[in-house]
């Protein structure tokens, strides 16, 4: 049994709204938070609610949050005993859970030597190939000339995805459709994932063009022992990042649903996982493939905590302590139907282009089944630096139809002022034919909304409120109109689509 070790300080190695659902968590233990920031992140939600606070560097990610020297300096020099990691930056990086280690610290997730096996595709791949579990045809050799991986994409046979070996989030991640663009697609994956993950190491798989993504939740204790927390069903995704998820599938039969969570625990158990993990699949056709394993919390936790009633950041951190008692598999129930969605400070009119600036003002609609979790206040920016991800907006209801009508109430009536967002593209995608009747695919958005929303016309409501407001704003001597902002239409428009999200 391990021993235990009192946590009475923890430092956190990350940013947005991860950052703030540590907080809450080490709250509710009674432990005092540090957070590790950035010069750029100084006007944020985390900074405030965090105890203490510690400048890493400036705001490039190679120079802060993916520096693992100073992470981890900075994390003892404040006098914690842990450092929780979140998810993204160094959170599947082997040798930052190994520094943390070194230093005395306790690294609030797996062992480093588990990181490293299961946290590179590679090695997950040919581990989960031992346990007998079915995975996507690909390469996944040492070779990584240009030459070698070209030839081995043409032997695969077209369309093929090449990945990196080292992270996920869709860094690093191209689809190569014919020979004659192998070569770039190849280079710009080991380009991106060398300068995302710090390694350029890729591998080659099957792209299957009519897929389900689906992952299931893992959870282990410190003595071998694993329990599954059902899935989560992820297949509406931009450019490989997830903008929709939800727990369960609608997808999923009952036979499917067990064969797939036992491949997840047998790869899971192999691997004598401790904490939190997840699991992905491809589903198509009525068969499953491994995809990944993630060594980290998931950015779509929430819809499971919700489903199961369970604490998953608690469970993290009591776990490191060697203080928690795993659920019984038969105990993790899942009640209701939750959905997910990720609310960007972006264009939905513009292809999704990402829109900076300050926040003049947020509304959330609470009530009876849902959650917010948000990484910003009115008066806060959004920079160009990191992901314009505002915060994740969490629905439960007693069944899925309920859950998207819900979903759907809360995302008209939240209040975002001073950036665009996603709202109108997410209330689309909660609309659409396929997604309410559960068949969508991991090629959704690029069969219904390659380009995202096309602009409407004004309504006469939006034409005189823009009529009023812009010279108020104007002469109001503040920064609530850009630079350049000459028409009604340029003030209309935000408003609109974004501003109050009608």
């Amino acid at each position: 049994m391990s021993p235990k070790k009192k946590i009475n300080k923890l430092a956190i190695a990350n940013r947005g709204e991860v950052a703030v659902r540590i907080i809450n968590a080490c709250q509710e233990l009674g432990i005092r938070t540090v957070l590790l920031h950035s010069e750029a992140d100084v006007r944020t939600r985390a900074f405030r609610m965090a105890d203490e606070t510690v400048c890493i560097g400036p705001a490039p990610t190679t120079e802060s949050y993916l520096q693992i020297d100073r992470n981890v300096e900075a994390a003892v020099k404040a006098g914690a005993e842990a450092v929780h990691p979140g998810f993204g930056f160094l959170s599947e990086n082997a040798d930052f859970a190994h520094a943390c280690s070194a230093a005395g610290l306790i690294f609030v997730g797996p062992r480093s030597e588990t990181i490293r096996a299961l946290g590179d595709k590679i090695s997950a791949k040919k581990l989960i190939e031992r346990a007998k579990v079915p995975t996507v045809p690909g390469y996944m050799g040492d070779d990584q000339s240009l030459a070698t991986l070209i030839k081995k994409a043409e032997e695969i046979g077209f369309p093929v995805i090449v990945k990196a070996a080292a992270g996920g989030g869709g860094r690093g991640m191209k689809v190569i459709h014919a020979s004659a663009e192998a070569e770039e697609l190849i280079a710009s994956a080991s380009r991106e994932a060398l300068s995302a993950f710090g390694s350029a190491t890729v591998f080659l798989e099957k792209y299957l063009d009519r897929a389900k993504h689906i992952e299931f939740q893992i959870f282990g204790d410190s003595h071998g022992k694993c329990v599954y927390l059902f899935e989560r069903e992820c297949s509406v995704q931009r450019r490989h990042q997830k903008i929709v998820e939800e727990a369960l599938s609608p997808s999923l039969t009952d036979e499917l649903r067990e064969q797939m969570a036992k491949a997840a625990v047998t790869l899971a158990e192999a691997a004598q996982y401790n904490g939190a993990g997840t699991v992905e699949f491809l589903v198509q056709d009525g068969k499953f493939y491994f995809l990944e394993m993630n060594t980290r919390l998931q950015v779509e936790h929430p819809v499971t905590e919700m489903v199961l009633g369970v604490d998953l950041v608690k469970a993290q951190i009591l776990t490191a302590m060697g203080n928690f008692t795993l659920w019984p598999q038969t105990d993790l129930r899942p009640r209701g139907h939750a959905i997910e969605c990720r609310m960007y400070a972006e264009d939905s009119y513009n292809r999704g282009l990402p829109s900076t600036g300050l926040l003049l003002g947020l509304e959330w609609p609470e009530g009876p089944g849902r959650r917010f979790e948000v990484g910003f206040e009115a008066g806060d920016e959004v920079t160009a630096f990191y992901d314009p991800m505002i915060a994740k907006i969490i629905v439960l209801d007693e069944d899925r139809p309920r859950a998207i009508r819900k979903m759907l109430r809360v995302l008209d009536d939240t209040v975002v002022f001073g950036v665009r967002t996603n709202i109108p593209f997410l209330k689309a995608i909660l609309s659409h034919a396929d997604f309410v009747a559960g068949t969508m695919t991991t090629q959704f958005i690029q069969n219904y909304f390659p380009e995202g929303l096309e602009a409407k016309p004004l309504s006469t409501k939006q034409k005189v409120f823009a009529a009023k407001a812009l010279p108020l704003v104007r002469n109001s001597g503040g920064s609530g109109v850009p630079a350049g902002v000459a028409s009604l239409n340029a003030l209309a428009l935000p408003w609109g689509g974004a501003w109050r999200n009608v």
